[in-house]
This record gives C-alpha cells, sequence and structure tokens, in this order.
C-alpha cells in the first residue's frame, strides 16, 4: 500500500513537473469547485427540514401578512412557499404557532380543521383515522366555543373509548373544557350562558351525556355544577329583587322630594326616608265569582243611580200539585210468610188518610265568572318621613339696620312650619306615593330645626367685613376729600402769594425805573452832558422790553426779573 502510495505521488509530481502554468491553474480550479459543491451539499443535507404551519395554502395575501407578522413577533423564523403554504422549523413551533393564532383569531376561514382527512398515504391505519377524527372533532369544538363573545380562549380535551363488546363494558365518551373569560364577561357567574356552552358541547359530540361533560374556568372551579349553583341562583334573584326595590324607592324618592322642593325650596327640605316593603313571591289564584244581573245601566248623565240591578233572572219554572186519598197500603210478602216492613207501616195498614202535596220550581241564572290571575311581586307597605325646616328671619331696629348681638352675631327669629302646611304636606306626600291605609302605609311629616350654625357664621361674617370695607371706604373717601381741599387751598394761596410779590417787585422796577428818568431829566435840566455806556443802553433796552412783555406775559417776566435779582 505504502509503495502504490508512493507511485502515485511520484506520478503526481512528475505530471505536475509537466504541466504548463495555465494546466496547473485549471487544476487547482477544479479541486476548489469539487470542495465548495460538497460543503454546500453538506450544509443543505444537515439543516433541518420544515414542517408546514396548516396543511392548506393561504393564498390570501392580508391573511398571509397578517400571520407571518405574528410570527415574527414571536421570534419564529418562517417559509412562505409560490403557493402559498406557510412553514416552520419543527412540529412543536408549528402547534405552538397553531394555538396563538386561533386565539387571536388569525386563522384564515380557508383553513379546514378537517383538512387532516384530506392527506392521502398508502400506509395509514384505522387507529390513526380515529385519532384525525377525534382531533379534527375537538378542533371544531373549540372553535365553535371560542367564538362566543365572552370566550378568549378554550381547551378541549375529549376521550372516544373503544367500541366494546358488552354494553356494561362500555366506558362512556368524556369531554373536559376549559375556558378563560375575557376581561369584564359574566360567564362565569351566568348559569345560561354556561348552559349554552355545555349545550354546544352535547350537540356536537356523538354518544356524550351532560354527566360526562367537565368545564371549568382557568382557576379549576367547576363551572357546569348546576346542582351545586342552586344557592348561587338564589343569592341572584335575591340581589334582584333588592335592585327592584332600591329602584322603586329611588323613584318614588325622586317625586316626593321634587314635590316638597319646589314648594319650600330645596334647603328647606333635606331629609326623606323611604321603605317599601314587597312581596316578591308569585301565587296563582283561581276562583268562580258570582254577581247580579245588570238590567239596566247607571247613566252618568243623572245626578244620582238608575240602574236596575236584580239578583237573578228566571229562564224557567215549574209548579207541581199532588193531592192524595184513601187507604193505606200495606205490602207484605208472598202467601203464608209473615211480612218485613217495620211497625209504623204495618200499623198505618188500611187506615184512611189525606196527602197533599205543591211545590214551584223554578230555574234562575246569574252571573257567573272563572277568575284565574298570577300574582306579580307587589308592594305591601311603604312608609316615608319627611323633615322640613322653618324659616330664620334677621331682625332690624328701628334705623332699618341689622340687630347685632354682644357676641358678635347678628339677631335671627326662628318661625317653624305650621300645622296646617303640614297637613298640606303629608297630604301631598300620600297621593304621591299612592297611600293606602288599608295595607299599612305610613306618612310622617315633622317640622325639626336644622342645624345652621356654620351657615350662619359665614353669614354674620360676610355681613360684617361688607360693614367694614364700607367704613374703610368711606373714611378713605374722607380723607381724599380732605387732601383735595388742602390742595386746592395751598394753590390759590401760593397763587396769591405770587401775586403780591409779582406786584412788588413790579413796583420796585417801577420805582427804579422812575428815579432813572428822574434823575436824566433832572440832568438835561441842568444842561449836563449825560453819557451811557454800552452796557448801560443794553440794560436799558432790557428793561424796556421786560417791561412791555410785562403788560403782555406777566408769569414769564416775574419768573425772568425774579431770575435777574438773583444774578445780582
Amino acid at each position: 500500500m505504502n509503495e502504490w502510495l508512493k507511485k502515485l505521488l511520484a506520478q503526481i509530481k512528475e505530471l505536475w513537473s509537466k504541466w504548463t502554468v495555465a494546466q496547473r491553474a485549471i487544476l487547482i480550479g477544479i479541486v476548489v469547485v469539487i470542495i465548495a459543491t460538497l460543503f454546500a451539499v453538506t450544509r443543505i443535507s444537515a439543516k433541518p427540514s420544515s414542517v408546514p404551519l396548516f396543511n392548506t395554502a393561504i393564498t390570501d395575501e392580508t391573511a398571509r401578512d397578517r400571520i407571518t407578522l405574528r410570527l415574527a413577533e414571536e421570534n419564529v423564523e418562517t417559509q412562505v412557499s409560490a403557493a402559498g403554504v406557510i412553514s416552520v422549523k419543527d412540529e412543536a413551533t408549528a402547534r405552538r404557532m397553531r394555538s396563538i393564532l386561533v386565539r387571536e383569531d388569525l386563522v384564515p376561514s380557508s383553513v379546514d380543521p378537517w383538512a387532516l382527512f384530506d392527506i392521502e398515504r398508502w400506509t395509514i391505519t384505522d387507529f390513526e383515522r380515529n385519532i384525525n377524527l377525534r382531533r379534527s372533532i375537538t378542533e371544531v369544538v373549540k372553535q365553535h366555543i371560542e367564538s362566543i363573545d365572552d370566550v378568549d380562549s378554550a381547551n378541549v380535551v375529549i376521550t372516544m373509548p373503544e367500541n366494546a363488546l358488552f354494553v356494561e363494558d362500555q366506558n362512556p365518551v368524556t369531554a373536559s373544557i376549559v375556558l378563560y373569560t375575557k376581561p369584564g364577561s359574566d360567564l362565569i357567574k351566568n348559569r345560561k350562558k354556561i348552559e349554552g356552552v355545555q349545550k354546544i358541547v352535547l350537540k356536537a359530540i356523538e354518544g356524550l351525556s351532560a354527566d360526562n361533560v367537565t368545564i371549568s374556568d382557568s382557576a379549576g372551579n367547576i363551572l357546569n355544577d348546576f346542582e351545586g349553583m342552586a344557592e348561587m341562583d338564589n343569592v341572584a334573584v335575591t340581589d334582584k329583587e333588592q335592585k327592584l326595590i332600591q329602584k322603586q324607592e329611588a323613584v318614588y324618592r325622586a317625586k316626593v322630594l321634587n314635590a316638597l322642593q319646589q314648594t319650600f325650596g330645596n334647603d328647606r327640605v333635606r331629609d326623606l326616608n323611604i321603605k317599601i316593603d314587597m312581596d316578591m313571591s308569585k301565587q296563582k289564584i283561581e276562583a268562580k265569582e258570582y254577581s247580579p244581573i245588570i238590567i239596566k245601566p247607571d247613566n252618568p248623565d243623572t245626578p244620582y243611580d238608575d240602574s236596575i240591578i236584580v239578583e237573578s233572572v228566571t229562564i224557567s219554572s215549574e209548579e207541581v200539585h199532588k193531592e192524595w186519598k184513601g187507604t193505606g197500603y200495606n205490602p207484605e210478602g208472598p202467601a203464608g210468610v209473615e211480612g218485613q216492613n217495620p211497625p209504623v207501616y204495618s200499623d198505618m195498614s188500611n187506615l184512611y188518610g189525606v196527602s197533599t202535596e205543591s211545590g214551584v220550581k223554578k230555574n234562575e241564572v246569574i252571573n257567573e265568572r272563572q277568575v284565574s290571575s298570577e300574582k306579580r311581586p307587589s308592594i305591601d307597605r311603604v312608609t316615608v318621613s319627611v323633615n322640613i325646616d322653618g324659616t330664620w328671619h334677621k331682625k332690624y331696629d328701628e334705623n332699618g339696620k341689622l340687630v347685632a348681638l354682644n357676641n358678635g352675631r347678628l339677631e335671627r327669629e326662628y318661625i317653624p312650619v305650621s300645622d296646617e302646611d303640614i297637613a298640606k304636606a303629608t297630604l301631598l306626600v300620600q297621593n304621591a306615593i299612592g297611600y293606602d291605609r288599608s295595607r299599612g302605609d305610613a306618612v310622617s311629616v315633622v317640622c325639626i330645626q336644622f342645624d345652621r350654625t356654620k351657615q350662619f357664621e359665614e353669614e354674620d361674617e360676610a355681613y360684617f367685613r361688607q360693614q367694614q370695607t364700607r367704613q374703610t371706604l368711606i373714611i378713605t373717601g374722607v380723607g381724599i376729600a380732605a387732601l383735595l381741599v388742602a390742595f386746592v387751598l395751598f394753590r390759590v394761596i401760593s397763587r396769591e402769594m405770587e401775586r403780591r410779590r409779582r406786584l412788588r417787585e413790579e413796583e420796585i422796577l417801577r420805582r427804579h425805573q422812575a428815579e432813572r428818568e428822574r434823575a436824566l431829566w433832572e440832568a438835561e435840566q441842568q444842561g449836563l452832558e449825560v453819557s451811557m455806556s454800552v452796557e448801560e443802553r443794553k440794560r436799558l433796552a432790557l428793561q424796556e422790553n421786560a417791561i412791555s412783555m410785562a403788560k403782555e406775559h406777566p408769569e414769564d417776566v416775574a419768573l425772568l426779573i425774579r431770575t435777574w435779582l438773583m444774578e445780582e
């Protein structure tokens, strides 16, 4: 073997040395392609085979997209063939995804649970056919139950035993169902709905009896134990009766409160208690009533009753009159045999007697009526109690102001409801509830003073706060008015002082001007040459302008003169 391997390697080396570069490259490429092909075949053969999610193709693209999207949310890899068959990696994943899709109602209507029988195989046995039948029936029952609005999902287990030779050895068909209800559903407490689920199962499975059906919830509580639910039914009936009584009490309470509050006010009528006793039993009464015959009904236009009523009417009569005279007859037995008649008849033998019989037979007819009634829940007794508060009035003094007490509160007077008003209110309540004295109804209307301490404290605080605010506003107004008067007086006095100062300054200027003019005049009279500087001429011109402006604008000139004097 080693020699053969050595010869093979030697031949390969000899051929390799003789080949060109192109031949060597072709050989290497062929080897690489062969290795890649072997690797791909190995990977493909090692890849696990996929399992179809449903045995039928899903041609609806929208439904197929919803299914693939839901499977992607569960991180399940899917493969969709060109025909529309969805496949997953293994059977366990397929079963888990089917349950999710069925629970969320994502299974298309084209998918038939009986499709298990559409698979034709040469090797299928009767056992497999029975298994497929049971699985299909289970799936149909499950889909049927889950179509109910109150059911979110359901687990159904059906046991179909093999047929036994003898009937007593035959095991019954059984079914176990676990219901998962939707939030807010009352299916668990509703007996009619549970009976409906049980009837669905009984009608769907042949040979199944009600005793072999078990329906439970997710907590393991048996729901179709109807014998044990009798107490629950009684509780439900009691709850309904109490709700009916409460509803009737609410209607009467609203009616009475509305009538009283419109009359006395919402604040005076607060407390109203009503209690209704109802007979919830059902009674069926059958009776026969006899009544007189009305020959002529009463005319409603007449002020009196002119009807004609008779106890009965004669439809036929028979008068009988019998009279007998003669000897009495004593019947005896055969000849030679003593009779067995009583001594009374024996003593009457051969006696003469007279007998008279008279009678009248009449057939009278009267009104006859068969009465059959079923007594429903009725009101046995109604009791009502109402409290009406009186009225409060604030007291005023002679000046029309509210009277305040020493404790800082306003004085009030309480006036209770009069007896006449209470009687009228009682009559109003009685008519509102349909008062019936014969059944023991009771109406109580009282006048009890309400505790209004907190209300009066708030009203008093608001009143005194308002009075305090009013006084504050008055004092503030008086102060503002005084300030305005003082300001006006100040302005008047200031103007008067300003006017006097201006007059005094004008007088001073006038005197200075007069003295200057007199000095100039005297100098001219003496023939003296008066020489004036440029500044004196400007000053004189300013004085003349000031005098002319003082006549036109006295206030501005006064300000100018004041500034001038301050500079000097």
